[in-house]
């Protein structure tokens, strides 16, 4: 395992992406934990205030990403403060994206539906950590050989093909499916030869004479997100707590 270590991580100076990739996921359950806690009113914790006004905990996570961003940048990729910046980083994102929707929405959502954007969010951004770490890079370029890599042509032209199929997917409104296929080209073929989701530009543009293929949108989409919404409420209700409305529902059926 040291020797792994050493020589997948260390050397090629991932290390300092390992310690913000774990630092960013054990921020977002340390804080979901603790917010859970107040919720519930157990515990030592409360929530904090100014002059009452609520301070979010996206506050000290922007001031947080902002040092360890800046930081990382200066320190480079091997030593200590590389190392101890991106941790700071890591805690400073799980706080901010933990509050995504927040952000999104400009309103105190964090307890309701709208709120598992941030989930959402947090496992999308922890995905992408994660295939960063493992050697995948953006746009297809891991797949090219050195000498493909030393012929600036062939990178750029590789890139450039590689962006346009990914904003393709994301015209489908498959939004997830076009991040992805940003470090994984072949996720994005899969939902570049699928039909539009139904409000998609790709829809709007290519489906508005063509009432079957609409149809056959509308039913693809009605099936995947009814086969999915199970799922996805079992693991938002999991990481991020339930809502409001299901605690209220839970509490009216008892």
């Amino acid at each position: 395992m040291g020797d792994w270590l050493q020589r997948n991580i260390v050397e090629p100076g991932k290390l300092p992406l390992l310690l913000a990739l774990t630092a960013f996921v054990a921020t977002f359950l340390i804080t979901r934990v603790i917010t859970r806690l107040i919720r519930a009113g157990k515990g030592p914790f409360g929530n904090v205030s100014s002059g009452g006004v609520h301070i979010h905990h996206v506050v000290p996570g922007v001031v947080l990403t902002v040092a360890g961003g800046f930081g990382s940048v200066a320190s480079g990729r091997h030593g200590f403060g590389a190392g101890a910046f991106a941790v700071v980083f890591g805690i400073g994102t799980g706080l901010v994206l933990d509050e995504f929707a927040l952000i999104l929405h400009l309103d105190d959502v964090y307890w309701t539906e709208a709120g598992r954007k941030s989930v959402e969010a947090v496992v999308l951004t922890a995905a992408l950590g994660g295939l960063l770490l493992v050697g995948f890079s953006p746009f297809g370029v891991d797949g090219m050989s050195e000498e493909e890599l030393q012929d600036r042509g062939s990178v750029l032209a590789t890139v450039g093909a590689n962006v346009l199929f990914s904003l393709a997917v994301l015209t489908k409104g498959k939004v997830k499916t076009a991040v992805f296929s940003v470090f994984v080209p072949f996720v994005g073929l899969i939902g570049l030869v699928r039909v539009a989701r139904p409000a998609s530009p790709w829809a709007r543009r290519f489906y508005r004479r063509r009432p079957r293929a609409r149809a056959k949108a509308m039913l693809r989409a009605y099936r995947h997100d009814r086969r999915w919404a199970g799922p996805r409420r079992l693991v938002g209700d999991w990481l991020g707590g339930k809502t409001d409305a299901e605690l209220a529902q839970s509490g009216e059926r008892r």
